[in-house]
């Protein structure tokens, strides 16, 4: 059975900077990431807040530039779901593929995923006209009608790319004003693409095959409403990725894994990075940090078993 000093499960911002860092550090380390690297970030269109690019930066270039860097200092990537991580006599048992790896240390970096709102017609329609990535799936909608559900910064960037695409974007809020940074929110507001449906929640998804409506209702009055729209995109916020350690772990009331500052979870050698984390701000930047933290952490750690 292989033995790795080091298996970063998830490839996204966090995970990548661990690796490119333990590898750096001279550590035989594995990632298995899922689907692309850079998870969430890979699905977002444009990254402008990252140092070091003062025009901004597509997020899947970012997201492959990371990858590249980690491989180049000989971090190997492998695409695989991972179906069970065990406590070892030697550290710890990942299970994947029909595979196993025994790690002497493990970062987790699985992330977050989006949050269903568990409307009538979300489940019948997704893939269908409902969607919780515009890069994903945007360019479907050329010339069509879209809703947007949320306030945030997501909800509002991605409304902006589906402007790309879309004839008419709704941004449907249950408040009377966006959670969105300013500066978002004024290029939302100077978009002539973008309508606002304000103090409305969603209540239903309508349609036949596909998507051909949504009904909202007013937080105020109650009032039920029907919008003609050809796809719904949902950002309502996320849920973390914890079932793979939920019994290894501290969690939150939401699932997200607590840590110490240090990123460690309490059991010796298995540290948590990223969305995954529970944290004040989750973005590239912060993921990155906790990656390179963890890395850090982990040359320690495996020194101090020597």
């Amino acid at each position: 059975m292989t033995v790795k000093d080091l298996v970063i499960i998830g490839g996204g911002p966090a995970g990548l900077t661990a690796g490119l860092y333990a590898a750096r550090g001279a550590l035989n380390t594995l990632i298995i990431e899922r689907g692309m690297p850079g998870g969430q970030a890979a699905a977002t269109e444009r990254v402008e807040n990252y140092p070091g690019f003062p025009d901004g930066i597509d997020g899947p270039d970012l997201s492959m530039k990371m990858a590249e860097q980690a491989q180049r200092f000989g971090c190997e990537i492998i695409y695989s779901d991972v179906d069970k991580l065990e406590l070892h006599e030697k550290g710890f048992k990942i299970t994947y593929s029909d595979e196993e790896v025994i790690a002497k240390a493990v970062i987790v970096a699985t992330g977050a995923k989006p949050k269903f709102i568990g409307v009538k017609g979300e489940q019948e329609f997704h893939g269908k006209g409902v969607s919780y990535c515009a890069t994903c799936d945007g360019a479907f909608f050329r010339d069509g009608t879209l809703a947007v559900i949320g306030g945030g910064d997501a909800a509002v960037e991605e409304a902006m790319f589906l402007t790309k695409f879309a004839a008419k974007v709704y941004i449907v809020h249950r408040r009377g004003q966006l959670r969105a940074t300013k500066i978002l929110q004024q290029r939302a507001f100077d978009n002539p693409k973008i309508e606002f449906v304000w103090h409305s929640v969603l209540t239903e998804i309508k349609g036949q095959e596909k998507v051909t409506g949504i009904e909202v209702k007013d937080v105020r009055t109650n009032e039920l409403s029907e919008i003609k729209v050809d796809g719904v995109f949902i950002y309502v916020g996320t849920e973390a990725n914890s079932d793979l350690i939920k019994d290894l772990v501290q969690l939150d009331e939401r699932g997200y894994v607590i840590t110490q500052e240090d990123t460690g979870t309490g059991v010796p050698g298995l540290y948590v990075v990223g969305d995954l984390r529970q944290k004040p701000l989750r973005q590239v930047i912060t993921a990155a940090a906790d990656g390179a933290i963890a890395a850090a952490q982990v040359e320690k750690y495996l020194a101090s078993l020597e």
